[in-house]
């Protein structure tokens, strides 16, 4: 066997066990990382920040939701062992959809612990759901709606017979909690039609010239815009330079993501469901 096939090989078979847990001290051929048990009291403070800030969008089980992506199979995750991996992308946040979290270090640690607590395996059961989701108090859910959202929206205005809208309370809440939020695949969250603008952007650079349109990429290193006759822009950024401003139709609902307790989510829902 020539050198370099023989190298391939090794390399690919030390690839297999970084990916399986398998190798010396990896405990076999498995298709998932083997984790060693929790320390119950971090695995609950990472499951109480959970579901306050991530539950909505990628789901209590983990396995996703309307508005982000599983994060059981997810590579990332997989790839993690303390939160090293997740936590630029939790502290950065990962446009156009994902708020940034100013976690520290260790919450975001603990967050990592409660994702590596559920077992994976080839046949990946079904998810557990409960019979019905409506469980809040309307009452509660009204007060909150009147403190929070009545400045933008009323229920005799933009949401009459909002309910009536929506076959399944739980496409319903996945509206409110993020209007337009797409699922997985890029179906559409329920059969009610996205009429929200979309995010735009306006770039201006040192010299004093603007570039508008909507925003079709930002990052750390660079932003891209398409005008309104179909022009895609893009600029390095380098800080601060060329100054952008993004205009997010939806901001106000993403700041509110973070401030939801689970209560306030079932509460609002028991509440909107009522406006049929």
């Amino acid at each position: 066997m020539s050198r370099r096939r023989s190298h391939r090989r090794d390399r690919g078979f030390r690839g297999a066990c970084r990916a399986t847990g398998a190798g010396p001290g990896g405990g076999g051929l498995g298709a998932f990382p083997r984790r060693p048990p929790a320390d119950p009291a971090v695995l609950e403070r990472g499951k109480a920040l959970y579901s306050v800030n991530c539950q909505f969008c990628h789901g209590a089980d983990t396995r996703g939701g309307d508005g982000g992506p599983s994060l059981l199979r997810s590579q990332i995750v997989q790839d993690d062992r303390n939160g090293e991996v997740i936590a630029p992308i939790v502290q950065n946040g990962r446009p156009p959809g994902m708020p940034r979290f100013d976690f520290s270090a260790n919450q975001v640690s603990d967050i990592a612990v409660f994702l590596h607590s559920f077992t994976i395996d080839s046949r990946d059961p079904a998810r557990m759901r409960p019979e019905s989701i409506l469980t809040g108090d309307a009452a509660a859910g009204q007060t909150y709606f009147n403190a929070k959202c009545a400045s933008c929206h009323s229920a005799t205005g933009d949401l009459k017979g909002f309910a009536a809208k929506f076959p399944d309370p739980r496409a319903l809440q996945q509206w409110w909690l993020l209007p337009g939020g797409e699922g997985r695949g890029g179906r559409a969250a329920s059969p009610v039609p996205s009429r929200i603008p979309p995010t735009t952007a306006t770039i201006t650079l040192s010299g004093g010239q603007a570039f508008e349109g909507r925003l079709v990429r930002i990052d750390e290193f660079g932003v891209a815009v398409q005008e309104a006759d179909g022009t895609t822009r893009s600029f390095r950024r380098d800080g601060d330079t060329p100054k952008v401003e993004v205009h997010d139709p939806l901001q106000r609902h993403r700041t509110l993501l973070r401030t939801y307790t689970d209560k306030d989510i079932h509460d609002v829902t028991a509440y909107l469901v009522k406006l049929q």
